[in-house]
């Protein structure tokens, strides 16, 4: 059987199973084992696929995942993330779309301790939109900065899906850590920057009103008291890898420490936090673990099948210009990130994109950060966004998806300066990590 026969069956059972709504995990699995059955016979190619499938998830370098994700609940059951929201509020003062901005700021603190973008802007939405609706903040003003600083959460340590991105295309986890952070940086800077151009074009978009100025020791004593702890465990977990001081699993395991620590100084830390937190860490793990087993397990499939080898070589030879097929590569991506789920796309994507970007002589650390822009732009991106229907189900009653759609067209436009920016100046991303691992 012919491999481009071989994979557009393979594709096509894949998407059937995802089509009628059957986990990711699972649907890839069922492809594995078929696949391998029809194509190898079974028996001991079987036996085999079965066992790398499984060894390919019990390795200590994804350790990290499940690390990040016990931070992240603790910080948030503990409500000692909350508290960073007061001291920022405080330390703002009198700027035009103070809110706005504000939700930048938490939205970009929040993404470094948490690594999930839908619970990133679940809580900005709930905690901060109810705020900029009483004031008489517009829709594009309120909406659209909690759509994109949700999203941050892809770009800023500790991300979950760069982790499995990495788990996914054999690349080193702390590399690409460190490599999406400028981007997630970059992105930040822009959001505030374009908050602020509209609002002093459009004041009516962000009403002013009374801000008690809060004394230099109110703002002293908020960032010593608050702000500084959290800072320290966003130190834990990425300050330690960029000076190279650990690895990222050892980070993890920091931050973990650290945000059990914090949250006891606070006096936050009782039984049914640690219930809450351990529970919904096995959750979310095991459902990862069991996504990558799939994943792993698929690229295994493509190359029994020879449908990677057979579609690099005809890559390879197409007469058009390397950054012309990235370009292409990525526009892909975005498509299927309208209606379909990240992990998903990065598992039938990523097995085939990271041998090509191999042989075209690119860096795979630098493709996988314009994925995780690029899937990052997806989750807000009309008409299926997930981050979409994540604001509008926390969102006013009155709220319409017209307005959830236009409200984040301004930052998707952010997104698409920094996509650019990296496409173009690998460097903007490699000089951190070329200065890291240097070390």
């Amino acid at each position: 059987m012919e491999w481009w026969l071989v994979l557009i069956i393979i594709f096509a059972g894949a998407m059937a199973l995802l089509a009628v709504g059957m986990p990711v995990a699972f649907a890839f699995i069922i492809v594995n084992m078929v696949g391998v059955l029809v194509l190898q016979g079974g028996g001991r190619a079987f036996h085999t696929l079965t066992l790398s499938m499984f060894s390919s998830v019990s390795t200590f370098t994804l350790l990290p995942v499940p690390l990040f994700i016990l931070m992240g609940e603790v910080l948030w059951h503990s409500r000692v993330a909350f508290r960073a929201i007061e001291v920022l509020d405080k330390l703002l003062g009198r700027l035009p779309g103070r809110l706005s901005i504000l939700t930048v700021l938490s939205g970009t603190v929040f993404s470094s301790l948490s690594g999930s973008t839908m619970a990133n802007t679940a809580v900005l939405g709930t905690m901060l939109l109810p705020d900029m609706e009483r004031r008489g903040y517009r829709r594009p003003m309120s909406i659209g900065p909690i759509l994109a600083s949700g999203g941050l959460a892809m770009m800023v340590p500790p991300s979950a899906l760069a982790v499995i991105l990495a788990a996914i295309a054999k690349l080193s986890i702390g590399r690409i850590l460190i490599a999406a952070l400028v981007p997630g940086l970059i992105m930040a800077v822009l959001y505030m920057a374009y908050i602020l151009v509209r609002c002093r074009l459009q004041p009516e978009l962000t009403p002013a009103y009374e801000v008690r100025r809060a004394s230099l020791g109110e703002r002293l004593d908020g960032v010593v008291r608050h702000l500084l702890p959290l800072g320290l465990i966003v130190f834990l977990v990425t300050g330690v890898i960029v000076l190279g001081v650990a690895t990222p699993t050892e980070a993890a395991a920091l931050g973990c420490l650290g945000s059990f620590v914090l949250a006891a100084v606070y006096r936050s830390l009782t039984w049914e936090v640690v219930r809450k937190a351990v529970g919904g860490t096995v959750h979310i793990s095991v459902m990862m673990m069991a996504i990558l087993v799939g994943a792993l397990g698929f690229s295994q499939l493509l190359a029994y099948s020879g449908s990677s080898r057979g579609l690099l070589e005809a890559v390879v030879a197409l007469p058009v210009a390397p950054l012309l097929l990235i370009v292409a590569m990525q526009g892909i991506v975005l498509v299927l990130g309208t209606f379909m789920e990240q992990i998903a796309i990065m598992m039938i994507t990523m097995p085939i994109y990271i041998p090509i970007v191999t042989s075209l002589g690119y860096d795979p650390i630098w493709f996988g950060v314009l994925m995780l822009i690029n899937l990052q732009m997806a989750l807000t991106t009309p008409p299926f966004g997930l981050l979409l229907f994540v604001l509008k189900g926390v969102a006013p009653a009155d709220t319409t998806m017209r307005q959830i759609y236009l409200a984040g067209l301004p930052f998707l436009a952010c997104d698409l300066v920094a996509l650019v920016v990296v496409l173009l100046y690998p460097d903007s991303i490699g000089w951190l990590v070329d200065w890291v691992y240097a070390k």
